[in-house]
């Protein structure tokens, strides 16, 4: 079992990876997708006349401040116009593709979190009216019955909270949650960079390798919401995955270079 997040930054190319996947897909490889989609809906939000406010915690993570309003652009967005599309890719490359939310059957279930710490001008402030969680709890029966049965899951947040509301939650940290649950063999988190860099945005700092027990200490060298993706290897090798992989979604074939050892490798 493997599972590929796919994240949702300028330059990724859906296409590759989609490609890449049903190869993979018809050679016999259960695969889950799960997928991000936050350049077109800050894109979309701009549109609507409610641009992303986003908002960095004391400990220093970046995160989308997901009032009601936003919610629902996040889920017209995620839910709709990027999940549709990957699934609509696969199934003209012949995958069976069922694209669904966490939402969906509580695929991702977590706490609700409606009040978030923030760092403006030096202060700390506290934001009410957040929907936001973590997710805590994974659905396997309902994925495992859509593998069985011979569907390749596409899935996306938001999750739901433990009352039902629809929540935002981290895809990265999502997909570690999926994939320890799944006792996946490898989790491969593709973006629009060919890894963790040493010395953002050089390139040709990679870090190649980093030893599984030693992941969080590589947290330095993360920035932005690469922070939340090094956060995410740490949780799912931690969780008994068997490598994580950072590799570079943005031509060529994203997920075979990645399984490879193209990128950074967590193990």
């Amino acid at each position: 079992m493997i599972v590929v997040k796919v994240g949702g930054s300028a330059g990724i190319d859906y296409d590759a990876v989609c490609a890449d996947l049903a190869q993979l897909w018809h050679s016999g490889q259960k695969c889950i997708l799960v997928h991000g989609g936050s350049g077109e809906t800050n894109r979309v939000a701009e549109l609507l006349g409610h641009p992303p406010r986003f908002v960095t915690s004391p400990s220093g993570y970046t995160s989308r401040f997901t009032d009601r309003q936003t919610l629902e652009i996040f889920e017209m967005v995620y839910c709709g116009k990027m999940n549709k599309g990957i699934v609509e890719r696969l199934q003209r490359l012949g995958v069976n593709a069922v694209g669904l939310s966490g939402l969906d059957g509580r695929i991702f279930e977590g706490k609700h979190k409606d009040s978030v710490r923030s760092v403006e001008n030096g202060k700390i402030k506290v934001l009410r009216g957040d929907h936001t969680g973590t997710v805590e709890r994974v659905n396997t029966h309902l994925i495992a019955l859509l593998l069985d049965a011979g569907y390749l899951p596409v899935l996306t947040p938001p999750a739901a909270s433990y009352e039902g509301v629809a929540i935002n939650v981290d895809g990265d940290r999502a997909a570690a949650a999926l994939a320890v649950a799944m006792k996946a063999e490898a989790m491969l988190l593709l973006s629009n960079v060919p890894g963790l860099l040493r010395d953002f945005p050089d390139e040709a700092s990679l870090i190649r390798t980093i030893p599984a027990a030693d992941v969080e200490s590589y947290l330095e060298f993360a920035q932005d919401r690469m922070k939340k993706k090094v956060l995410g290897a740490a949780e799912a090798v931690a969780g008994g995955v068997g490598r994580v992989v950072f590799g570079d979604a943005r031509a060529g074939q994203p997920i075979s270079a990645a399984l490879a050892g193209a990128g950074t490798v967590v193990q």
